[in-house]
């Protein structure tokens, strides 16, 4: 048995596109890293979660009653630099121009370094931005099954402003349910929104036009995938078990529907037993 507050699920690239991805559990003790479990071999085992009843910032290790953005208490919500607006909204970024919205040593290595625009396939092709350093953890992390890059810039904010440009077309959500179903696009299809993506773009763009066509595909380890999903929130039920279906973007899945989405539970202090 582990026991530990929760942190997202990490990811490493396969040694091969047809073998799934390699996921890992962090825990910690409150704000101590305390391990770091692979568990693709949890898939086919039985898995219970049981929440201990609290939950702590990640940041100050405070005890909380719920959690904003990612295991943050409000107050460290409102200060910490990884919550700055420019994360959602890439296009308000300004550190270009040398203004800092919050921190600016932060926002220098985070948003004033090279940024791609991409189109991913998440149950229905998307929009997104992510740092050059973040491909293909950040596909991973969405639970896309295939990506393209649109167009390579040197700064966040850039990136942003083609987002925007695109998002009417493709938008910008992920659809959690489409996404934890088993679809898979055809390479054509992805080298058609590519072009549709670069047609649709104003020409003041065109020097930072990604020339990788290239579609990246990433295979999940899955057994099967549920026909109808239902969403655990342990505040609300306490625990989750079952047999462990398989493992796509940030959920667990299990046998019979039900799915956990652990970034929803980061700082959430949890009993974990695995049985065979």
């Amino acid at each position: 048995m582990w026991t530990g507050n929760l942190r997202k699920l990490t990811t490493q690239p396969a040694s091969s596109v047809a073998l799934p991805i390699q996921y890992q559990l962090p825990l910690a003790d409150v704000t101590n890293p305390s391990a770091t479990i692979p568990i693709n071999e949890w898939v086919g085992q039985h898995i219970t979660f049981t929440w201990t009843g609290e939950i702590h910032c990640i940041e100050t290790g405070r005890k909380i009653k719920k959690t904003y953005g990612d295991g943050l208490s409000y107050q460290a919500w409102l200060k910490s630099p990884a919550a700055v607006p420019s994360v959602i909204h890439p296009e308000l970024s300004r550190i270009h121009e040398g203004i800092a919205l919050r921190d600016e040593a932060w926002e220098r290595e985070h948003h004033l370094a090279p940024h791609v625009v991409y189109l991913s396939y998440t149950g229905a092709l998307k929009v997104g931005v992510t740092r050059q350093t973040n491909v293909p953890y950040r596909w991973h992390d969405q639970g896309a099954v295939a990506a393209i890059l649109v167009a390579e810039v040197p700064y966040r904010q850039l990136a942003g402003v083609i987002e925007v440009a695109l998002k009417p077309i493709f938008g910008d959500k992920t659809q959690w349910r489409a996404m934890l179903k088993h679809q898979v696009p055809a390479t054509e299809m992805m080298l058609e929104a590519k072009d549709e993506a670069l047609d649709a773009l104003d020409a003041t763009y065109e020097p930072f036009f990604s020339e990788d066509d290239a579609v990246h595909s990433v295979v999940y380890p899955v057994s099967s995938y549920p026909i109808k999903v239902s969403s655990v929130r342990l505040e609300k039920t306490g625990k989750i078990e079952g047999k462990l279906a398989g493992i796509k973007g940030q959920y667990l899945m299990f046998e019979g529907g039900q799915v956990i989405n652990i970034r929803n539970h980061i700082g959430y202090r949890v009993n974990i037993e695995l049985t065979k």
